[in-house]
Order: C-alpha cells, then sequence, then structure tokens
C-alpha cells in the first residue's frame, strides 16, 4: 500500500485587526509539519533557509534579520509584520502526499482555509499578496477555487507581471486588491531568467540576479 503523508499546515494564520495586508501562499516545506527543521530554518512563515521571501524583505528594508533556529529570528520577522502591518494567511490548510517534498503540483486531496471569512473578521485588509500565480496549485489558483464557491470571480486589473486583479467580498461588499508576485522559491527562478525584462536588466548588469529581480517587484508592494 502506497505510503501518503498527511501534510497540515504547522502555522496558524498569522493576522489581527490593524492587518492591511496579506501574504498567502500555499504551504512550508514538509519538515516545518514534522519538525525536522534544517540548521539555518527560522520556526516560522516562510522561515526555510531555501526560501526568499525573508532575504528578499531583509534586502529591501535592511532589516538585518537572522537565519538562524531561533526565538530572535521569530521576533525580529513578527515584529517586521506588525510594524508595517502584513498578515500572513496561508491558503492551504492541508494536502496529502506520496511523495514527501515541497512542491504544490505533488499535493492531493487539498483542503483550504476559509481565507473569506479571515477577511470578513479582519476588515482592514485591502490587499493580498500571492506568493505565486495562477499555475495549478499556487495561492492563486486556489483563491480562485475558493472565491468560485461564493459566486465570485477576479477582475484583472493589470496582465503585466505582478499580475493584479480585485474582487468584491461577498459579506462586507469591500474591493480588495490581489497582486500575483513571482513566487519566492528557487523552483521559479527559471520562470524569472525567461522574461524579457529580467534579461534585458542582466545585459545591463551581469551581476544582477533572480532575487534582485524579485525586490525590484516586491518593494512597490511591501
Amino acid at each position: 500500500m502506497q505510503y501518503v503523508f498527511k501534510h497540515t499546515h504547522p502555522y496558524n494564520p498569522f493576522i489581527d485587526y490593524s492587518t492591511e495586508k496579506l501574504i498567502v501562499g500555499t504551504l512550508p516545506p514538509p519538515r516545518f509539519t514534522t519538525g525536522e527543521l534544517k540548521d539555518g530554518d527560522v520556526d516560522f512563515c516562510y522561515g526555510s533557509k531555501d526560501g526568499q521571501l525573508w532575504p528578499i524583505l531583509n534586502k529591501i528594508f535592511d532589516l538585518n534579520l537572522k537565519f538562524e533556529t531561533t526565538v530572535e529570528a521569530i521576533a525580529q520577522r513578527k515584529a517586521f509584520l506588525k510594524h508595517r502591518k502584513i498578515g500572513v494567511c496561508d491558503i492551504v490548510a492541508s494536502a496529502e502526499r506520496e511523495k514527501i517534498d515541497a512542491s504544490d503540483i505533488g499535493m492531493q486531496n487539498i483542503e483550504l482555509r476559509d481565507v473569506l471569512s479571515y477577511l470578513e473578521k479582519y476588515t482592514k485588509v485591502h490587499t493580498l499578496l500571492f506568493t505565486g500565480g495562477n499555475s495549478k496549485n499556487g495561492p492563486e489558483y486556489f483563491f480562485r477555487k475558493h472565491l468560485k464557491e461564493y459566486s465570485v470571480s477576479l477582475v484583472r486589473i493589470s496582465d503585466e507581471v505582478p499580475r493584479i486583479h480585485e474582487f468584491i467580498h461577498p459579506s462586507t461588499g469591500k474591493t480588495i486588491k490581489t497582486v500575483s508576485l513571482i513566487a519566492p522559491s528557487g523552483a521559479a527562478n527559471r520562470a524569472v531568467g525567461s522574461l524579457k525584462e529580467y534579461k534585458k536588466m542582466k545585459l545591463q548588469d551581469a551581476t544582477f540576479n533572480t532575487v534582485d529581480f524579485r525586490v525590484l517587484q516586491y518593494k512597490d508592494f511591501f
């Protein structure tokens, strides 16, 4: 019989009544669920040592973050998010995997969080920052499925990367913007490398890399 790993999100949404922007991803790598962290992981949202979200934000805001498995590293990230009125509410509550890895495409029998109910409760949120686009099992893809349950659709505002949409919350009537950022993961580097804008910048500066490109993109939205 095929072993199936139950990949449960290890963190509750990080959100309060002052939150104005919400980072929405999928799930952290399975080791965050099992507690078998690597040296350099931070036991918090997007804390994987292989992830790029915190290095990007560290660079944008000159945060002097620690990248280590310590209470201090967690506290630094929480303080930054609170100061910037940013929350985190990944859309996947749990999934099953036959292969224990961090790929979005490998998720099966997915249970989604009711993000709209959080938005109904925390009414200051005006922007969702998706850590990935509409490819299968990405955060925007799941959010579209979630909206469909309420007969709500995303309306396109801009088709340039990062793509921007908006929707009207079915209960509050509030218009909320969504921004589909390039995923802050190594797996997305190939996609970044194929972008015309990236190639142009790389030609102008040979030291320019995919993290630098994300820094330029992310700084307009955080």
